[in-house]
């Protein structure tokens, strides 16, 4: 029997790579995307196109609205800070936080698992890049694992002992970059930008686009981006 996994996939570049990770482990691969009111719902396109590149055996995009909720740059009308120094993104939690959104996301791809008695769910959180966020620290995922075990029948019948993979969760993004280029990620097809345009081009000056851009140049990997 194959073993399976869950990927939350949203078409950027970590999660890509996590994708392609979980591949190259000879994991059978369940992609889950989220249509959640987000301002950069380009990013599902890619999501799409990734998925098909990477040979998932299926993809599913989850429609909720976190819009109901507010609280952050990517679901409410709040601007998308630009051009901030390293020093500026460590200062505090960004607003482009969005409250609880992993959480939300790994309890659906947590019922998508146990239906599909996969015994992994990848996800692909950065605690170097992103130290801001408080969903995207070890202790974090390691407490979710515990709970997830705790809270479902295969886990509590011993069935399945369901684990929590962020294989990204320590790696710089130029270390995540050159992990992907070895696995053979299309880095063309991903997509990071807060703030993109009409036309889907990212900002190059938000948080992300910058992480982006260092990551592509420090790895020294040509950055495929479009920017506007």
């Amino acid at each position: 029997m194959c073993k399976k996994a869950v990927v939350l996939f949203s078409g950027g570049l970590d999660s890509t790579t996590t994708l392609a990770i979980a591949r190259d482990e000879g994991y059978e691969t369940y992609a889950m995307s989220f249509r959640y009111g987000q301002r950069h719902a380009v990013e599902l396109q890619c999501a799409k196109n990734g998925a098909k590149a990477l040979d998932v055996k299926r993809h599913i995009v989850v429609d909720i609205n976190l819009r109901t909720f507010g609280g952050s740059a990517l679901t409410a009308d709040i601007a998308v800070p630009k051009n901030r120094s390293d020093t500026e993104m460590e200062d505090d939690i960004p607003i482009t936080y969005v409250p609880a959104r992993n959480t939300i996301f790994l309890s659906y791809a947590l019922a998508y698992a146990e239906g599909l008695a996969a015994d992994a769910i990848f996800i692909g959180v950065n605690a170097m890049d992103y130290s801001g966020y408080p969903d995207c620290r070890p202790e974090y995922i390691n407490a979710y694992q515990t709970m997830a075990n705790l809270a479902t029948q295969t886990g509590v019948e011993g069935k399945t002992k369901l684990k929590i993979r962020a294989p990204l969760i320590d790696k710089t993004k130029a270390e995540i970059i050159q992990i992907g280029t070895v696995l053979g990620v299309d880095y063309g097809l991903t997509f990071s930008c807060y703030d993109p345009d009409a036309a889907g081009r990212a900002c190059g000056g938000c948080d992300s686009c910058l992480l982006r851009k260092r990551g592509f140049k420090e790895a020294g990997v040509p950055d495929p981006t479009c920017y506007r």
